[in-house]
């Protein structure tokens, strides 16, 4: 199953009567933006319970183009890494 932002605010709102789409439209939103604002600036973002976020580096390097073999400058570059918290592990696998 995918679960796309507009999804989420739908089941939530559902789920939690007492407040409004808008605001829970909202709240969701700002807690994304705080979290790609925080990788942004090389912060680690850990929610417990459920993980951490954090960028790891990669180096500029030299590469093959496995289809021609011709080489291929790779440029410096981050990528955001999660890593799940023994609690959601469990709770994935039903151990919990």
């Amino acid at each position: 199953m995918i679960l796309n932002k507009s999804e989420l605010i739908s089941k939530l709102s559902n789920k939690f009567k007492s407040y409004t789409q808008s605001d829970i439209d909202y709240s969701v939103k700002k807690i994304l933006d705080h979290i790609s604002q925080s990788l942004y600036s090389g912060e680690r973002i850990e929610i417990r319970g459920f993980g951490t976020f954090s960028l790891h580096n990669h180096n500029s390097r030299t590469a093959r183009n496995p289809k021609t073999g011709e080489l291929v400058a790779l440029e410096k570059r981050h990528s955001v890494h999660f890593k799940p918290s023994k609690e959601l592990k469990m709770r994935v696998n039903n151990k919990i």
